[in-house]
C-alpha cells in the first residue's frame, strides 16, 4: 500500500450493457465471463493484487445477481452503492457513492481488462498524482496498445499531461481506458440526479486540471460479444 495514494476504488457496474446483447439479456454485463472469469472479477482481482483494500460497486440492472456475486468475495472489501431505483449514469453514480469514497479515490469500469506494463496501473497513477494541480488523472492508452478498439480516440495530451477533447472530424491519439484517479474537488457543485462525468471533466479541462497518464501495458475493449474471443486469445498468450 505504501506506493498508493488511496486504498479505495469506485467500480462502475450499474450500466445496462446494451452493446453486449444478447449475453446481457439474462445477466448484467459485469457477470459476462471472459477467459473463465466474470468481467467484474477481472477488475476486482487487479485491485486486490495492487493492494487496493476497498471497492465501492454500484448496481442497477439485474442488481440482485451482481450484488450477490461481489459480496461473496473476500478481497477487496466490498461496499455496494444501490442504484436500483434510478440509474444515475457515471457522474450521478459517483455523487451517490461519495460518502464511501476517500479523497482521492480510484475509479474504474467493471468491464475493464488489461495487462500491466512494468508497473501496475494503480501504482503508476499514484506516482504521477499531484493533488495541487489535478482534479482527475485519467489513464489513457495510445491506439497501438488498445485491442479491439475501432474508434477515433478521446483526447489529445500535451507535454505536461494536460488533456483536451478530440476535435470533430479528427483522430485523437489517446483513448480513455476507463481507469482514473479522482479528487473530491472534481465532484464539487455537481448536478443533481443522473448525469455524465463528462460534465465534470469539461469543467476540469477549462480550469486546466484534467490530466492524463499514458498507459504502458495492453488494454482490451470488451464492449461486444465479438470482442470476447480475441481478448481470450490475447490473455492466453499474455
Amino acid at each position: 500500500m505504501s506506493d498508493l495514494v488511496s486504498d479505495t476504488a469506485m467500480v462502475m457496474a450499474a450500466g445496462l450493457g446494451k452493446r453486449m446483447r444478447p449475453l446481457t439479456a439474462s445477466q448484467p454485463k459485469p457477470l459476462v465471463r471472459v477467459a473463465g472469469k466474470a468481467l467484474v472479477d477481472h477488475a476486482l482481482d487487479r485491485l486486490a493484487e495492487a493492494g487496493v483494500a476497498r471497492a465501492v460497486v454500484n448496481v442497477h440492472y439485474l442488481a440482485d445477481a451482481l450484488e450477490a456475486h461481489v459480496l461473496e468475495r473476500k478481497q477487496p472489501n466490498i461496499v455496494v452503492s444501490d442504484e436500483r431505483a434510478e440509474l444515475l449514469e457515471t457522474g450521478g453514480g459517483l455523487i451517490k457513492a461519495q460518502p464511501h469514497l476517500p479523497d482521492p479515490f480510484y475509479c474504474l469500469n467493471a468491464d475493464n481488462i488489461w495487462l500491466d506494463g512494468p508497473r501496475n496501473a494503480f501504482a503508476d497513477l499514484s506516482a504521477r498524482w499531484n493533488a495541487d494541480e489535478m482534479d482527475a488523472l485519467l489513464l489513457v492508452v495510445p491506439h497501438v496498445r488498445a485491442a479491439n478498439f475501432a474508434g477515433q480516440g478521446d483526447f489529445y495530451m500535451d507535454a505536461r499531461g494536460l488533456l483536451s477533447r478530440r476535435k470533430p472530424g479528427r483522430i485523437a491519439p489517446f483513448i480513455y481506458t476507463g481507469i482514473q484517479l479522482v479528487s473530491h474537488r472534481l465532484l464539487r457543485e455537481a448536478p443533481e440526479g443522473k448525469f455524465s462525468t463528462n460534465i465534470l471533466w469539461n469543467r476540469a479541462i477549462e480550469e486546466g486540471r484534467l490530466y492524463g497518464l499514458a498507459f504502458t501495458g495492453q488494454w482490451f475493449e470488451v464492449g461486444t460479444p465479438a470482442a470476447i474471443a480475441p481478448t481470450e486469445d490475447a490473455l492466453q498468450r499474455g
